[in-house]
């Protein structure tokens, strides 16, 4: 199915019809948010689903149940998926935790005016597209990836959901009150966890002492929440997400686009790369 089948045009880029309907982005729109209030921001397949495992684990102070009782799809949902609406969350107790993949120019007036905090996650572009890749190919609300230059094509030139990784990127790393966000990458987390959980803890204003800290890393190593029924989407009807064909946990390293990309293809991601990038200062872990 096509792009005109499956997707919404939305503030200027495509995100699927099947998981954002009209009343949801409604919603979101109309979201009011708190000053204590935790905003997981990521482009789609960058750390996402880590994050939404550390992020519980960090606020209930190390307590397992935060992570095992609900799936992370409700825990730390999307405010712009169709599930937010259903979830009551302004009865919810702070501080609160959401996600959103969107730009920081599509964020809802109430967070201009409140300021909440995000932690804004961000990873290889050439892993992300090579996540994406497999992603793409296993759900029936997504438009099919086809050869491998179709897909790096349309990723180069942001048609794909949620719109250009480099427009992303740029978006929050130009954000105002850049003091009430944490900005944190994915080869860092796989780096050093024990780290990167502390920084967070640290940012969040979440004393935790050193053993809940690696308590909380060791739970959130890739092998161990592959385990975890609650963040792997196994809960994920296979009509809706075949994982038969990959999984959605699928290695959780950095690099494996060399696995996918021909040297040409690394070649032209890289000069696009340069372009689009050649006026941003900010040092990638990547680079």
């Amino acid at each position: 199915m096509t792009e005109a089948e499956l997707y919404t045009l939305y503030k200027g880029v495509y995100v699927p019809s099947a998981l954002h309907p009209p009343h949801s982005l409604k919603f979101y729109e109309d979201f009011t948010f708190r000053p204590d209030d935790i905003l997981v921001v990521t482009y789609p397949k960058s750390g996402t689903t880590w994050t939404q495992e550390i992020i519980p684990l960090v606020v209930s102070g190390g307590d397992s149940a935060s992570v095992e009782t609900l799936p992370n799809w409700d825990r730390v949902p999307w405010l712009e998926e169709n599930r937010a609406c259903t979830l009551n969350l302004e009865e919810r107790p702070s501080p609160r935790m959401f996600t959103t993949h969107f730009h920081h120019n599509m964020m809802p007036p109430s967070y201009f005016q409140v300021k909440p905090k995000v932690i804004y996650v961000m990873r290889n572009p050439r892993d992300v597209f090579t996540s994406a890749y497999h992603y793409f190919g296993i759900t029936n609300f997504l438009v099919k990836p086809g050869t491998t230059s179709d897909f790096l094509r349309k990723f180069l030139d942001g048609e794909v959901i949620f719109g250009s990784w480099f427009d992303h990127v740029k978006s929050w790393l130009n954000a105002e009150q850049t003091e009430r966000v944490l900005y944190i990458s994915y080869e860092e987390m796989i780096e050093d966890l024990k780290g990167s959980v502390a920084k967070i803890a640290q940012f969040l204003e979440k004393p935790l002492s050193g053993e809940v800290v690696e308590k909380i890393a060791d739970r959130c190593l890739f092998k161990n929440m592959k385990k975890n029924a609650m963040s792997n989407y196994s809960l994920v009807p296979p009509e809706f997400m075949d994982q038969t064909k990959s999984e959605f946990l699928r290695k959780g390293i950095a690099g494996d686009w060399k696995n996918l990309l021909t040297a040409e293809e690394a070649e032209r991601f890289d000069q696009v790369y340069k372009e689009k990038m050649k006026d941003v200062k900010y040092k990638f872990a990547w680079d």
